[in-house]
């Protein structure tokens, strides 16, 4: 977190009252490296310290300030030791449970003692009890002010509690919050519900009493949304000035009359849809520029973008240079390999593998190939970026899957460009539809293709959901599916048993199906296999020697095997949606009816069966995408893995999606008429982590 000062506000954090070097270190690991970065420090939650609840109106679960008179202190020795404090205000009575006590405090705590004390009631053995309050024996006559607006609660790291936070949030608050410029002032936000940046963010380091905490939690308040409304400014600022400045940068400009690329097709057997034709001349205008093309290829599983990859790359190649491509998973790469191998080696064009299961001497080998230049399409996973590999021309990266991968990797595999200060052609693909609201934000740097339709000859996947007491129903469809000449994935989550999970693993399924279809050839796949097994088996199944593939989810994603016509899912209710219908996408890849069964354990919670529903009702991916994010939320459509640009503090892509086109507005406005705020916008909320968004 990188807030940015204004005039009068220093950068060193021992500039705050009480703030030493060990201090200083503690801040860093909560992302707080100057004194300003404490005013975008924001409560996690809040208590409410402004009143004194009596005794009586005490329930379970209530947080509140209580006074009352000791009535009894004792020690017991039950099953352990502690401290009671029996206390009353005339509208109850309270007992106080102290663990870990001193001998002054017992003594403190004696009988006639007034005490205020803070602290969560619960139930206990007597009664209503709070256990380890945070309490002030009060002197005779002794008034104690409440606190005038509620207590917030900040995001905490070992050895900063927080009574050290709170005071130095306050000292940011009180000199530097005056001093901090605020850059949609004066109109500019476009609402006149939201409130200035200061005195949004003064609300929210300290709401009045009356304040809605529900609204709050909610991320609805308008001083959040004012706030998220910034973030999502600086996000997108950072996003149009990534796309300008791959535009002065220097790539190796592609253009061609197509010659190899028009042999590929013919060789194909069957004609690109009108989608891939339209994404395709998409591609071709962004290779021809003398700048990196950023572009992102979006379709449902089965739409053809490999195919369209494959076209793309040949441009480069034709051009004498190099292409990558990048897959998160060896499974992957190895259909990769296959597909590339099979189309490009009639054409007389070399294809390189790079594995992390190959040999020394294989390695070599490759690196030579590479270093050279002979290798002209190389696919692999994080290994196309190791330190010590040199391409001769890499002039276009494939990113498959890109949301898979850190940023860190792709910034990796960019800086090995074709020579200097030469960039590599960016072509992104995602078999994971995303909503119209997050793209415009994840990927506002990089320009977009849609592919809709599915090839000719594709037909939908029919999915039922069936319990797993039906299980040998099914059992019997995957012998139906065999002796019809069809082939069937039986998809597993874990690879052994687990007691803590009722997961039917991936190695037990496969000896029960071994077992239960003794006149069947029954496969195993999953990522514990080393490379050559995991392909073998592969391999065997495309041919046809295996009927049933027992997996994991390692085929989530590019295997193409079109005679398999039924896809078992089991627990499918513990799975995301974009992850189910990735899976059920393995199917009805040939002209075959095939079939999808998502196996549950019942009974069926609210959230399980919605999802289920869904996979039945439709087969478009990006409603189910949509339904996902609506679900799941953003972070866990985009993976887990995604990091450096969008981690949002405040902001929410699907709660505050209505904030997107007022924060382009915004930033059209703020480049016309004040460009000078944009750097320290984006420093504000983002600090160096857009220089990953190049990648």
């Amino acid at each position: 977190m990188t807030g940015t000062a204004g005039a009068g506000i220093p950068e060193s954090l021992t500039a705050l009252r009480g703030v030493g070097p060990a201090l200083v270190e503690r801040l860093a690991r909560l992302g707080v490296t100057r004194p300003a970065d404490l005013l975008f420090l924001l409560p996690v939650r809040y208590e409410d310290r402004t009143r004194v609840t009596p005794v009586g109106a005490l329930v379970p679960g209530l947080r509140a300030v209580v006074e009352a008179e000791v009535t009894l202190t004792e020690v017991v020795f039950r099953r352990r030791r502690s401290l009671l404090c029996r206390v009353s205000d005339g509208t109850g009575q309270l007992t106080l449970r102290f663990f870990y006590f001193s001998k002054a405090q017992q003594d403190a705590l004696a009988r006639g003692a007034r005490v205020r004390c803070y602290g969560e009631a619960r139930s206990g053995p007597g009664g209503l009890e709070i256990v380890h309050p945070e309490y002030r024996v009060l002197a005779t006559g002794e008034a104690v002010t409440l606190e005038d607006t509620l207590t917030p609660i900040y995001p905490a790291t070992e050895g900063l509690q927080q009574f050290r936070l709170r005071p130095l949030v306050g000292q940011a608050i009180d000199r530097f919050l005056p001093l901090l410029p605020d850059w949609l002032e004066g109109g500019l936000s476009g609402s006149p519900a939201l409130p200035g940046l200061r005195a949004a963010l003064l609300y929210m380091h300290r709401p009045p009493p009356g304040a809605d905490l529900g609204q709050l939690a909610a991320g609805r308040h308008p001083c959040q949304r004012r706030l998220a409304l910034e973030e999502m400014l600086a996000h997108h600022l950072s996003l149009r000035r990534l796309r300008e400045r791959a535009r002065t940068e220097h790539a190796v400009a592609l253009p061609g009359d197509g010659a190899l690329r028009r042999r590929f097709l013919d060789g194909l057997g069957f004609p690109l849809t009108a989608g891939q034709h339209a994404a395709l001349a998409e591609i071709d205008a962004d290779l021809a520029q003398p700048h990196p093309m950023m572009r992102l290829v979006q379709g449902d599983v089965g739409c053809g973008k490999t195919v369209v990859a494959a076209a793309a790359a040949l441009q480069a190649v034709a051009h004498g240079h190099q292409v990558a491509v990048m897959a998160p998973t060896e499974l992957l790469t190895e259909q990769h390999r296959r597909s590339f191998s099979r189309w490009f080696e009639p054409l007389g064009v070399q294809v390189t593998w790079l594995s992390g299961s190959l040999t020394r001497r294989e390695r070599v080998r490759a690196y030579e190939a590479i270093g050279t230049g002979s290798a002209q399409v190389v696919i692999g996973t994080h290994a196309l970026f190791q330190e010590g590999l040199a391409y001769r021309s890499l002039a276009l990266m494939v990113v498959d899957e890109q949301h898979r991968f850190g940023v860190h990797q792709r910034l990796a595999l960019m800086q090995k460009g074709a020579a200097g200060d030469i960039r590599p052609h960016q072509l992104v693909m995602t078999a994971t539809p995303i909503p119209r609201t997050l793209a415009m934000t994840m990927y506002a740097d990089l320009d977009t293709s849609v592919i809709r339709e599915l090839p000719p000859g594709r037909t939908p996947v029919q999915t039922v959901a069936l319990p797993d007491r039906r299980r040998a129903e099914v059992v019997a469809r995957v012998r139906e599916a065999a002796r019809a000449g069809h082939r069937a994935y039986w998809v597993c989550p874990l690879i052994e048993d687990s007691e803590e999970l009722e997961f039917q693993a991936a190695e037990s399924t496969h000896a029960m199906l071994r077992e239960a279809l003794p006149e069947l050839a029954v496969g195993l796949v999953h990522g514990r296999m080393k490379g050559e097994a995991k392909d073998h088996a592969m391999r065997e199944f495309a041919a046809g020697r295996l009927q049933v593939l027992v997996a994991t989810t390692v085929i989530e994603v590019g295997v193409d095997v079109p005679e398999a016509t039924l896809m078992i899912i089991e627990n499918a209710e513990r799975m995301g949606l974009a992850q189910l219908h990735q899976l059920r996408g393995r199917v009805g890849r040939g002209a075959a009816t095939s079939t999808c069964v998502l196996l549950y354990q019942a009974p069926l919670a609210g959230v399980a069966r919605e999802r289920l529903e869904v996979l039945r009702d439709t087969s478009d991916g990006f409603l189910v995408a949509q339904k996902d994010l609506e679900l799941r939320g953003p972070g866990e459509v985009l993976g887990t893995r995604q990091t450096g640009l969008m981690q949002l503090r405040v902001a929410d892509l699907l709660r505050d999606a209505d904030l997107a086109a007022d924060a382009q507005r915004l930033g059209r406005i703020l480049l016309e008429r004040a460009p000078a705020a944009v750097e320290p916008l984006i420093r504000r909320w983002i600090g160096d982590a857009d220089r990953f968004g190049s990648v």
